[in-house]
């Protein structure tokens, strides 16, 4: 009796030992559907306590099991010093809340006037015993996509801590195609390159071009936003939302089993962020569809931001604007004022001594040039580049004490022009290059607003070329990316829109700060001066770039051959028409109308579309598209019954059938289409295009030929 008590007891312990160990993984393997009940995210602890993921699309596996944490840097300024540990296993769960939501809001400027945000959340809070620390991982599940995020609430035993390395991973199922940007901590500035993923090694060398600041990390590092196609079609694309206080993440593939990690920029010392807790990281997101155009209406990063954080936003607006720019870019003109000085020094050199050069294009006479020109075609600002003293040693040199941002050159009369253009129902753009002296300019940067303020600028637009002062800091670190957001907060304080070039890439931030009205990021127009872009560049960035905000592309070439005006060769890869579609496809509400005014005046039948063309909309229609081949889209201009229409193609052409299936019922019509001549190619034959009109009503069709490098733009205005 007395054995079989002992047996007896001893069953009940083996049971409650396994009871005991299969709790935790019993709790934490736990899964939540999107409201469609189409994608399924799960969650588990594996291994040692491992937090591990993984999603599925309509049954298919999108992202396998894949692990998540926090590599800890052994520092003096972490709360635990030398002594650190890291926050990548030993977990068990400790705690799960699931909930939904479902939301509908309206951004103060965008593609459609109301966006539905629906999710279902998993906050799963995870307990490592080693070190009797708590974080809390979160899970948002779309229809479209999901976010996960890394949450640190306030403890004793977590509190300064030092990021050497997050090892977000997302692993992928086979070897996909993908559109892809060597990893860099400074530039966005190259071609993408299309390839398989195991292709992406034997590739880098040959994608990585020369830029005024570049740092690559690894020969299979890649940049987000990441869009990839499996064989099977689905449409993948990984990036990051909401990155505040954080750096800016990259991707590292590990080729041989297809799994990418999350790679953070690091600064100057090689650390990875600087946390005080309470804290969180920027959402990781993935998005996934059968269908191309759901990568582009569906607003997946927009949704994982903060509301609006301005209580205030009257005083923001879409902006379309020309400017004494393109002439600078080509070559013909200079920001410089003089040759006479190999350096400057601001407050020392007397410019009313030195020789003008001839070439300064901000001057008095060629900056009312084009205020007339707004002022004659309802455009709503001027910019002006090279205004400011301090052009002549600007660049390549990482000078500290380069701009201050208020003083102009001799030939720059600023009342004289911003009352002439006032007077004429036109602003002025402002233009603060940095010449990425960040310090600098947050040294400069209250009275260069309280300038603007002056002088009745409303906008502004911020440039970054070249190597970071603080030296051996990087454009997409901690620093630089907290700087960016100062900045947009500082020039909210003063009603001042933000157009942030050179930059990290955006992450949604312009949902809880609209004065960001845009941002650079990426290799835009000015390239087609310095050797080009391929043709199918813009039918790629809608899929990779703009999938965190919007970008001030400068469309609008219709002079494409720069040789026919200027001793630069290089030419513009798109047929005129192709340019016209850039402002539908190319979504910004901030829209510059690049060329030079005698440009425009030439083809003066064309340039009606950019007058007509809106910058906000109600409704935006996704017609057709296919990664690096085409897209189609309609816009409804906001606060009116009149559509836009845009589609632009690769260097293959295309032919677009458009069904008006999204006209009102019972009404007509006007339907002007701006089209590819049959003769017309990027190449031979760029400037040829045929304008026709007719009546539509709902249910006609369109059909468009686009050419090689091409497109249309078609605008349908209610009778």
């Amino acid at each position: 009796m007395e054995m079989l008590n002992k047996f007896t007891f001893k069953m009940k312990k083996i049971q409650l030992f396994f009871i005991a160990l299969m709790l935790p993984m019993l709790a934490a393997a736990q899964t939540i559907k999107s409201p469609d009940g189409k994608l399924s995210l799960t969650f588990s602890l594996t291994g040692n306590g491992v937090p591990t993921y993984s999603m599925t699309y309509k049954n298919k596996a999108v992202i396998k099991p894949s692990h998540l944490g926090l590599e800890l840097a052994k520092n003096k300024h972490a709360s635990k010093g030398f002594n650190e540990t890291d926050l990548m296993d030993g977990f068990t769960v400790a705690d799960t809340k699931t909930s939904s939501f479902d939301e509908t809001w309206k951004p103060v400027w965008g593609e459609t006037s109301t966006i539905r945000n629906n999710y279902n959340e998993m906050a799963v809070t995870l307990n490592q015993a080693s070190s009797n620390r708590n974080i809390i991982i979160r899970f948002r599940a779309y229809d479209y996509g999901m976010g996960l995020r890394y949450e640190f609430p306030q403890q004793k035993d977590l509190n300064y801590f030092i990021i050497k390395e997050e090892h977000t991973q997302f692993a992928m199922t086979g070897d996909h195609k993908a559109w892809w940007l060597p990893g860099d901590y400074d530039t966005q500035e190259y071609e993408t390159v299309t390839s398989k993923l195991s292709q992406i090694r034997g590739l880098m060398k040959s994608a990585v071009t020369e830029n005024s600041s570049q740092t690559t990390f690894s020969p299979t590092g890649v940049q987000t936003a990441l869009q990839m196609k499996t064989d099977d079609g689905l449409y993948i694309n990984i990036h990051e939302a909401a990155c505040v206080d954080y750096s800016t993440m990259n991707l590292n593939l590990d080729d041989k089993n297809m799994v990418f990690e999350s790679w953070l920029t690091p600064d100057a010392e090689g650390l990875k962020g600087y946390m005080q807790t309470p804290c969180k990281s920027p959402w990781r997101t993935v998005m996934v569809s059968d269908d191309a155009r759901d990568m582009l209406s569906c607003k997946l990063t927009l949704n994982l931001n903060d509301p609006c954080a301005l209580s205030d936003v009257s005083w923001i607006h879409p902006i379309k604007y020309c400017g004494v720019w393109w002439e600078m870019i080509v070559g013909r003109n200079s920001w410089s004022y003089t040759n006479d000085l190999p350096s400057v020094r601001l407050g020392v050199t007397d410019y009313s001594k030195c020789k003008p050069n001839g070439t300064h294009g901000a001057n008095n006479a060629e900056v009312k040039k084009y205020i007339d020109f707004a002022a004659k075609n309802g455009l709503d600002e001027v910019l002006v580049e090279g205004w400011n003293q301090g052009w002549e040693d600007w660049a390549g040199n990482s000078k500290f004490d380069v701009f201050d941002f208020v003083t102009p050159y001799p030939d720059f009369d600023i009342k004289m022009l911003n009352d002439y253009a006032h007077s004429k129902g036109v602003k002025l753009l402002m233009h603060h290059e940095t010449s990425s002296s960040a310090i600098n300019y947050e040294r400069h940067m209250e009275d260069a607003f309280n300038l603007m303020n002056k002088y009745g600028y409303d906008a502004v637009k911020t440039g970054y070329v070249g190597d970071i002062i603080p030296r051996g800091e990087h454009h997409y670190g901690q620093f630089m990316n907290n700087h960016y957001l100062y900045n947009v907060k500082m020039a909210a304080k003063h009603h001042i829109m933000v157009n942030a070039h050179e930059a990290t890439r955006p992450t949604g931030l312009c949902r809880t700060y609209p004065n960001l009205v845009g941002n650079e990021s990426a290799r835009g127009t000015e390239y087609e001066a310095f050797g080009g872009s391929n043709p199918d560049h813009t039918v790629i960035l809608p899929f990779t770039r703009l999938q965190g905000g919007p970008m001030d592309y400068t469309p609008g070439i219709f002079e494409t051959q720069l040789k026919n005006w200027s001793k630069n060769t290089s030419y513009v890869h798109t047929t005129l028409c192709g340019q016209l579609a850039l402002y539908l496809v190319m979504y910004s509400p901030l829209q510059m109308a690049a060329d030079l005014p005698e440009h425009y005046e030439k083809y003066d039948d064309a340039f009606q579309f950019i007058r007509d063309v809106a910058t906000d909309w109600s409704d935006s229609k996704y017609l057709e598209a296919e990664p690096g081949d085409y897209i189609t889209v309609a816009r409804k201009a906001k606060g009116t019954d009149n559509w836009f229409i845009g589609g632009k193609c690769d260097e293959n052409g295309h032919k677009s059938n458009i069904k008006l299936d999204f006209l009102e019922k019972g009404k007509k019509y006007a339907c002007t289409v701006y089209a590819d001549a049959k003769n017309a190619d990027y190449e031979k034959n760029p400037k040829a295009y045929v304008i026709t009109k007719r009546i539509v009503k709902k249910g006609d069709v369109l059909k468009i030929d686009e050419a090689r490098g091409g497109g249309f733009a078609v605008s349908v205005m209610k009778l």
